[in-house]
């Protein structure tokens, strides 16, 4: 497996212990709607929130966050929309986004940004 493979899938699980430590639950991982995923889809309180991660050694000149662009957010959203129609859920969303930025020394340093972005309006509608 390629290393930015094994760098994205050790910050998922980072993102998901973070989440739990956090009180959020867990409803999924990877989840797939044609050509989009949704990293993870967790609950805190009655908020469907859905997370974006992004993983990175620490001598990677972009930050993380800054990986996701519009056309990214359109995705997410769209295939977050499709998730909440599949299973009749009506709750607010938030969408976050979990920055995992891997340190030589073996740790880990987590950013959590809490809505870090709203779904794109056009004419009105929800993208």
């Amino acid at each position: 497996m390629a290393e930015h493979n094994e760098i994205g899938i050790a910050g998922e699980a980072k993102a998901r212990q973070y989440l739990m430590e956090e009180g959020y639950l867990i409803l999924e991982t990877n989840w797939r709607w044609h050509r989009n995923e949704l990293d993870i889809i967790a609950q805190k309180d009655q908020t469907l929130v859905v997370v974006e991660v992004k993983s990175r050694t620490e001598d990677f000149l972009l930050a993380p966050e800054d990986a996701i662009d519009d056309r990214k957010i359109r995705r997410i959203v769209t295939a977050a929309d499709a998730y909440m129609q599949m299973h009749s859920i009506e709750n607010p969303v938030r969408f976050d986004i979990i920055s995992v930025v891997f340190q030589h020394d073996g740790g880990a340093k987590i950013d959590h940004l809490i809505d870090a972005f709203l779904p794109p309006v056009f004419n009105g509608k929800y993208w």
